[in-house]
């Protein structure tokens, strides 16, 4: 038998959990809770919990209105002389491409920098020097275009409006995103149950994060030892659980009770459950909100249960392809900037200008990375590895240059062709190191399930890790990586990896 409370008096009903008699009831229960009191609630509630809840994040609602209006304006102003005529004689078979495809560079270019990531572009100083970056890519991109379509006409004055327009609706459409996005009304309320540790990080999330999607509305006390959270959200004892969350428009319950051992309410989350307030456990809703994982909160069993970790005979060989098919046309690419490089470097101290270093890989089988090499010949006299530090007077005055625009792991590219590397993985680590961390964070050998990269999920969101906490705060993206790993995604870390080129954060 199964005690479950009444929805609307306290009551206590049982449940058998079998036979036809049960599932009866349970279908009566459901058919009285969304017939009945749902539908008194007003349509505005209703209209306001159903914005609060979207699925898409809001880069996907800033990408998809951007297009929309970015599309519009260039299909305008590239009307014949602008004549006014929205769709004038030629367009479809000539204008038409040429907005489309000049629409999606700048949509690139804007992913790329992060201009669909609040970070990025809640400081207007920092959006205004991304947007021009974006604009002189455009342009010379809009140049390349125009001079291989003889059959479009271009005028001076269309030119002359068009990218300031462009430019004025990049700004525009972001600061109405912003002052929607900040709207409190429009986030989701969230009850927490549970008032210890992780409850303690899911409030800290929502008072340090930029742009964060929820607030916590409560807190419900499950006998977690010690208190962490704000004392005036911890709500007292409930008769019905259901009919709180409900009076108080709760969007979402977040199971996250530090001991889960015989504590948890149990019959009120089923209830809430069945009356269609979603429940969503701790860890997965960190993933959610932050991109990686509570590495503090994690258990074996996750591993065990939780979706992902995709890693077929198909998924390898995808990424494979994609990985030989774009390190070689890099390599020929970047070729003459690895040349350039080299003699730097040799001109500089007379030294060898490729540096190799064992790394640890997948599976942790060691191999021979390489790199140019950014620090004196005697960096390392005393035979000890040792992490860069800030300011590392070790390194050279090329190496600071090639280090700050990442130049200097341009041959691991070689190292993606022989197949000791991938182009997008957790960042390989020395022997030493391995050696040290594994014994210090928990699930740090699991990093090494997929083979390193030249670039990274954790590369993108933190900086240059030289402590145990850093490592560890890494470890916490390389997981969510691991568990999300696909190609597309791949093909949109490299992109964004332009960002940590043009604003080098944290390089040593």
């Amino acid at each position: 038998m199964l005690s479950l409370e009444s929805g609307g008096h306290g009551q206590r009903e049982q449940l058998a959990v079998s036979g036809d008699a049960s599932r009866g009831r349970v279908v009566a229960r459901l058919h009285d809770d969304v017939g009945g009191k749902f539908g008194e609630k007003n349509s505005v509630v209703k209209m306001r919990k159903s914005l609060r809840m979207y699925r898409l994040s809001p880069a996907h609602v800033l990408l998809v209105m951007e297009a929309v209006f970015l599309y519009l304006l260039v299909s305008y102003i590239s009307a014949d002389n602008l004549s006014g005529s929205f769709y004038p004689d030629g367009f479809l078979s000539t204008q038409l491409p040429v907005s489309i495809a000049f629409v999606g560079i700048i949509i690139a270019m804007n992913f790329a920098l992060g201009l669909y990531d609040y970070r990025h572009f809640s400081h207007f100083r920092d959006l205004l020097l991304r947007a021009s970056v974006v604009l002189v890519v455009a342009a010379l991109a809009a140049t390349v275009m125009l001079s291989l379509s003889p059959d479009i006409e271009t005028w001076r004055a269309e030119i002359l409006i068009g990218f300031p327009a462009v430019f004025v609706a990049m700004i525009t459409t972001r600061w109405a995103f912003l002052q929607i996005s900040r709207a409190s009304y429009l986030k989701r309320r969230i009850l927490v149950v549970g008032v210890g540790d992780r409850a303690k990080r899911i409030e800290s999330l929502e008072r340090a994060a930029r742009g964060n999607r929820f607030v916590c509305s409560g807190f419900i006390d499950v006998g977690d030892q010690d208190a962490k959270v704000s004392q005036e959200l911890i709500v007292g004892h409930l008769n019905s659980m259901v009919d709180w969350v409900r009076s108080n428009e709760i969007d979402e319950i977040v199971v996250a009770p530090d001991d889960r051992r015989g504590r948890l309410p149990l019959p009120s989350l089923i209830d809430c459950r069945l009356s269609g307030t979603p429940v969503i456990d701790h860890q997965r809703f960190w993933e959610r909100e932050t991109k990686r994982v509570d590495l503090a909160a994690l258990k074996p069993d996750w591993f065990v249960y939780s979706e992902g970790f995709a890693n077929g005979n198909l998924q390898r060989w995808a990424k494979r392809a994609f990985d030989l098919a774009l390190s070689a046309f890099m390599l020929v690419l970047l070729s003459p900037v690895l040349i350039v490089t080299a003699a730097a470097i040799y001109l500089e101290d007379g030294g060898a200008a490729l540096y190799r270093q064992e790394r640890v890989g997948f599976r942790g089988r060691r191999f021979t990375l390489l790199k140019m090499r950014s620090m004196r010949i005697d960096a390392e006299r005393d035979g000890v590895p040792k992490w860069a530090d800030q300011n590392d007077n070790r390194v050279t005055l090329v190496g600071a240059l090639i280090r700050k625009t990442r130049i200097d792991e341009l041959p691991q590219l070689f190292n993606v062709l022989r197949g000791d590397m991938s182009l997008v993985g957790p960042r390989p680590e020395r022997p030493y190191f391995v050696d040290s961390l594994k014994q210090l964070i928990p699930y740090y050998e699991l990093r090494h399930c997929v083979k390193p990269g030249v670039a990274g999920w954790a590369q993108l969101n933190y900086p240059y890790g030289a402590s145990i906490e850093d490592a560890w705060q890494k470890l916490e993206y390389d997981l969510y990586y691991i568990k999300n790993n696909n190609v597309f995604w791949d093909f949109l870390i490299l992109l964004q990896t332009v960002r940590v080129v043009v604003w080098p954060k944290g390089v040593r």
